[in-house]
């Protein structure tokens, strides 16, 4: 039986007259899908067509919050207490499930975005806190973050199922961390590389599911070849199972 892996792209992350990346040829490409909840980008009308477009296409739907910090896109630490973080993604999460119910849909997973979801990958306090967050709302939900982090280890500890995300158009670090984008290479732009990445990515058991950035110029072009040689290489290719 073919092993099944899960491509994720990061979406919905247009705000007012800024666009950002295109969701739609994404969306008919992956499986799932991880939609801005307006704390770094997406407005109201963005997560509304955003998240009806990922039901029409039977994509799963994620909500994924960030830290407040619209102007930064999310890609900036910041000091912030721990229960006003479990706050503010419970807040998001919330906004982002009644989007999906009020379109017939369902939240499906969480997954944090930019810097929260790097500080939580090291940071105990701060991933318990997303934990706590995502088990108050829906103990269901699955919660998406980088293999064998903090975050990771926190939501097993809240009873949730986790997924180990490997990222196909990131550099990575000999210790498993993402290379920072200020750093050279840091992002792929170049379909093949990001292919072998992905292949190389899905042979880890502890990967289950693989992420495309809406926000790369030639993203639907990279999903694309992704989505092919993980088929080639005998792979399935569906969002996780809820429990």
């Amino acid at each position: 039986m073919a092993k099944t892996i899960d491509l994720n792209c990061d979406i919905g992350e247009s705000y007012g007259a800024w666009r950002m990346g295109d969701d739609a040829a994404l969306l008919d490409i992956v499986s799932s899908a991880n939609i801005a909840c307006g704390f770094h980008a997406g407005d109201p009308a963005t997560i509304d067509a955003t998240v009806a477009a990922a039901v029409t296409r039977g994509v799963a739907i994620g909500a994924h919050p960030s830290y407040p910090d619209l102007a930064g896109f999310g890609r900036r630490s910041m000091d912030i207490s721990a229960r006003d973080i479990e706050s503010a993604v419970l807040y998001q999460i919330a906004a982002l499930a009644g989007f999906a119910t009020a379109n017939g849909g369902a939240l499906h997973h969480v997954k944090p975005h930019g810097a929260l979801y790097n500080d939580a990958g090291k940071n105990a306090p701060l991933a318990a806190a997303i934990a706590r967050a995502v088990r108050r709302f829906d103990a269901r939900l699955i919660l998406v973050g980088l293999p064998e982090s903090a975050l990771i280890e926190a939501g097993k500890a809240e009873g949730l199922t986790t997924a180990g995300e490997g990222f196909c158009d990131r550099a990575y670090e000999p210790d498993g961390s993402l290379r920072a984008r200020t750093q050279r290479g840091a992002v792929f732009d170049d379909p093949k590389q990001a292919a072998a990445q992905a292949v190389m990515l899905a042979h880890s058991d502890r990967v289950r599911t693989i992420c495309i950035h809406g926000d790369t110029s030639n993203a639907p072009e990279m999903a694309q070849t992704v989505r092919n040689a993980l088929l080639d290489a005998g792979y399935s290719i569906a969002p996780p199972e809820l429990l």
